[in-house]
C-alpha cells in the first residue's frame, strides 16, 4: 500500500526573494514548513552570497522546472577589482592582487567582446561533475582537474553608473541557462589588465518571474497557513509562457491524460499546428485546466508529463 504524502496537496509557483546567508535548499525546507506543503523544488539554485528572485515549484508545478530554468536570467552584481578569489567571488580565499584598476571608459568598452553566444570556462567551485564528482569536491580536496569551456549566452552586459569607489563597479546581464556570474566577472578582470572577483550578486528575475513577484521568507513565514499565503501563488503553468499551447476537447484531454496520443490532423487543428516542428514540446490544456506537456509527431501528440489538476 503506497504511503499517503505528509503536508498538503498545493500546486502553482511561489516567488521568494531569497536573503542572504542561507541556501536554496534551506528556503525550500522552511517554506515547506510554512505552508505545510506536500511537495516542493525549487527552479534554479542561488548561493548562500546571493540574494532575489528563487522560484519556488509546489505540487504538480515541479513537472514545469525544467522550463522555468531553461528561461533567461537577469542579475546585477558587482565586481571588486584587484583581488581574485578561489571561488571567484567574496567566499574565497585571495589568490591574486593586482593594482590596476580600469576606468569607466575601459570596462564600457570591453563589455562587448562578452555580448552574444561566448565560451566560458566555469568556476573551479561550482556543481559540475566530473567523472561522478562534483568540482566543487575536487576543489575542496585540492585536486588537479581542468573544466571545459562552454557555449553561453549573453545578451545584455551593461556597467551601472559609479559609486565613487574605483575599486567597486555594479553591471547588469541579462543570460542564458549555464550562464556564470562569477567567471563573467573574472574574465571580464582578466580582459581589462586586472583581476576580480564577484562581491555582490542580485538575481532580478528567471523567465517570467519578476521581483514585483517575490515575498520576501519573513512575510511568508508569518502568513503561515492562512489563505493569504495561497493567494500568492502563481499558476502552474505560468513557466509554460513560451511554450505552444493547444487547445483540447474534455474527451481529448482524458485520452492524453490516460497516456494514449491524440491525432491533431483535423482540418480545424490547421492554425494550432501548422508552426510545429516534429519533436517540438507543446503545452495542452481544456479550458482553462491545464493538461499535459506534450510532443508533437507526425500529426500526434504524444503525453510527456501529465499534470493532474
Amino acid at each position: 500500500m503506497a504511503r499517503k504524502r505528509k503536508g498538503r496537496p498545493i500546486h502553482g509557483w511561489l516567488i521568494v526573494d531569497k536573503p542572504l546567508g542561507v541556501t536554496s535548499t534551506q528556503i525550500v525546507g522552511r517554506v515547506r514548513r510554512a505552508l505545510d506543503a506536500q511537495k516542493i523544488g525549487h527552479g534554479g539554485t542561488l548561493d548562500p552570497l546571493a540574494t532575489g528572485v528563487l522560484p519556488l515549484a509546489l505540487g504538480e508545478a515541479t513537472k514545469t522546472v525544467s522550463y522555468a530554468m531553461d528561461g533567461r536570467k537577469t542579475y546585477r552584481f558587482q565586481v571588486r577589482w584587484g583581488e581574485a578569489t578561489s571561488t571567484d567571488d567574496r567566499e574565497g580565499e585571495v589568490i591574486e592582487i593586482s593594482e590596476r584598476r580600469p576606468n569607466r571608459a575601459e570596462i564600457e568598452a570591453a563589455l562587448p567582446a562578452f555580448c552574444g553566444s561566448i565560451q566560458q570556462i566555469p568556476p573551479r567551485f561550482s556543481a559540475i561533475k566530473l567523472q561522478g564528482e562534483r568540482a566543487y569536491d575536487l576543489a575542496r580536496d585540492n585536486q588537479e582537474f581542468e573544466l571545459a569551456a562552454r557555449t553561453v549566452q549573453i545578451d545584455r552586459f551593461e556597467l551601472d553608473e559609479p559609486d565613487g569607489d574605483e575599486d567597486y563597479a555594479w553591471f547588469e546581464v541579462d543570460c542564458g541557462k549555464g550562464t556564470y556570474v562569477r567567471s563573467l566577472a573574472r574574465d571580464l578582470a582578466q580582459k581589462l589588465g586586472s583581476c576580480g572577483h564577484v562581491s555582490a550578486l542580485r538575481r532580478l528575475s528567471v523567465g517570467p518571474f519578476r521581483e514585483e513577484d517575490a515575498i520576501s521568507l519573513e512575510s511568508l513565514e508569518a502568513l503561515g497557513h492562512s489563505p493569504a499565503a495561497l493567494e500568492l501563488l502563481l499558476p502552474v503553468e505560468t513557466a509554460l509562457d513560451d511554450i505552444p499551447a493547444l487547445a483540447l476537447s474534455e474527451t481529448e484531454a482524458a485520452r492524453l491524460r490516460s497516456g494514449q496520443s491524440v491525432s491533431m490532423l483535423a482540418r480545424s487543428r490547421s492554425n494550432q499546428v501548422r508552426t510545429l516542428n516534429s519533436g517540438s514540446i507543446v503545452f495542452a490544456k481544456t479550458g482553462d485546466t491545464p493538461v499535459a506537456l506534450a510532443r508533437y509527431e507526425a500529426g500526434d501528440i504524444h503525453p510527456v508529463r501529465v499534470l493532474n489538476l
